[in-house]
């Protein structure tokens, strides 16, 4: 019974009232849809007023939902700063468009709370988040932040598809604008974070670009049927790309469409990034970088396989690459990389004739190592390991090049480093390390033994090492094992 307008548990009467209300919701929605064949459009407003419903008796079953039913005399500092966009009339079935949804509730979710600041004039949003609510959306423009820099805010928890005449060469989301028109801050957006999304591009653009952003996450997204990029990072600093699925067409190998697939999974053309165990299916680049230190861990590329013309990971940054490749999964499709500077490969799986090409565009490459990798081939005549690409012009600047370490299966062993031993009865040795060493007719340290099984003690000498075979000579004739060593460091 109520006291005094009140209930026994010291709550107001009228949130008796008030269930009783959304009981009664629940009751006449089930007895239309048992009842009667009702419109799509009808049927998408009842599941919204159900999710709305069954928001507010969970608030209330909480004991917080009185900010929910009656007029809040708070601040705007002291609201939630959650926005769920179906609270704006977004439609979590994909029927309906919500373009418009979204726009109103991004605006609101941008609004600042206080006047506080993260990196230069970025405001600072106090965690402000974007809820999908696990609905699925239909969009016919690009999911964008307001052009003033702001930062902490988090958009998650649905999925997005492009409408039939969402506008080409844009991408669903877009972080960023050209920092040239903008007079507030060297960067756009700080700390902004995308999660667990499933992007549907429709093949009608990509599906996430970030422009000149600091410290943005993209985390557990699925992002698919994309024309030109999954994933886009231009200039900026410090994105985290990590545990997400990306591809063009939905497979998990051995696609009928594989030859034709186009696009790059993910781009990044901005410094000290990080793709963190993700995977990219179907692309014609799974990973395209044109960025200074930059690192990619535990990736998988299966995404269009080399002998298709695909390629796993394409190196594009001539002369300063900067880039460290670590436990990563190149399954028939390969590493590609021009005139590569400070390059690191290493604890990485290469299978089905994968490799690692560097290729010649100036003639340079300096501190690259290449080690401790596996590499699995499909037998044959066998391919290499590392191949040079001197199509366009040899390698003439070459320093601190190591390739060595590595596990071979099936395919042809490259390496800067080699050993050899050569028996027989006469004055001259020779070892040929052309068919293992990297560089041809190059052979800068040579170490040798000579071990003769006579009661002689003979004179020898290396006398060659051009065309990468190295020959040693005696000044009489003995029966002898040479055991030689070979390095291509360079200077």
């Amino acid at each position: 019974m109520a006291l005094n307008g009140r209930l026994r548990s010291g709550r107001p009467a009228h949130h008796f009232l008030f269930i009783l209300g959304i009981a009664a919701i629940f009751s006449v929605s089930d007895i239309v849809t048992a009842n009667l064949s009702i419109s799509a459009d009808l049927l998408r407003r009842q599941q919204i007023t159900r999710h709305r419903s069954e928001s507010i008796l969970s608030a209330l079953a909480d004991g917080n939902a009185l900010s929910l039913i009656t007029p809040s005399s708070s601040s705007p500092q002291s609201r939630s700063r959650v926005y769920n966009v179906m609270d704006y009339g977004a439609d979590p079935t994909g029927i309906a468009d919500s373009t418009e949804a979204f726009k109103q509730a991004l605006s609101d979710a941008c609004g600042s709370p206080e006047d506080r600041r993260l990196m230069s004039e970025i405001t600072d949003l106090g965690g402000s988040e974007l809820n999908l609510g696990g609905g699925s959306y239909l969009i016919s423009s690009p999911l964008t932040l307001p052009s003033n820099p702001v930062g902490n805010i988090k958009i998650h928890g649905g999925s997005l598809r492009a409408s039939d005449d969402f506008p080409c060469k844009h991408y669903m989301i877009e972080l960023g604008f050209n920092s040239s028109e903008s007079t507030y801050s060297k960067y756009n957006f700080e700390f902004v974070t995308l999660s667990g999304l499933m992007i549907d591009a429709n093949y009608r653009g990509g599906g996430i670009v970030v422009i000149n952003s600091l410290r943005t996450t993209i985390n557990n997204c699925y992002i698919i049927h994309f024309t030109s990029d999954g994933i886009f990072i231009h200039s900026g600093h410090e994105t985290l790309i990590t545990n997400s699925f990306i591809g063009q067409h939905i497979t998990a190998g051995a696609h009928p469409l594989e030859k034709q697939f186009t696009g790059t999974g993910i781009r990044l053309t901005g410094n000290d990034n990080i793709v963190t165990d993700v995977v990219i299916f179907s692309a014609a680049i799974g990973i395209l970088v044109a960025g200074q230190a930059n690192i990619l861990t535990g990736v998988h590329c299966y995404n269009k396989a080399a002998a298709f013309g695909g390629t796993g990971i394409y190196l594009k940054l001539s002369g300063l690459t900067q880039t460290r490749i670590v436990n990563c999964y190149l399954d028939y499709t390969n590493i590609v990389s021009e005139d590569p500077v400070q390059l690191y490969v290493s604890g990485s799986f290469f299978f089905g004739d994968a490799n690692v090409v560097l290729k010649s565009v100036k003639g340079v490459m300096k501190g690259v190592n290449i080690v401790d990798n596996m590499f699995s081939g499909l037998g044959g005549e066998g391919v290499d390991i590392v191949r040079l690409d001197e199509s366009d012009r040899a390698f003439t600047a070459v320093d601190q090049v190591m390739v060595e370490r590595n596990m071979v299966d099936n395919m042809r062993v490259r390496s800067t480093v080699a050993k050899a031993s050569v028996q027989g009865n006469g004055t001259t040795w020779t070892v040929d390390f052309k068919p293992v060493l990297l560089f041809p007719n190059r052979i800068d340290h040579v170490q040798y033994a000579l071990l003769s099984t006579g009661s002689e003690f003979p004179k020898h000498a290396l006398r060659s090492v051009l065309d990468n075979m190295v020959v040693i000579e005696s000044n009489v004739e003995v029966e002898a094992t040479v055991y030689v060593h070979v390095e291509q460091r360079w200077k």
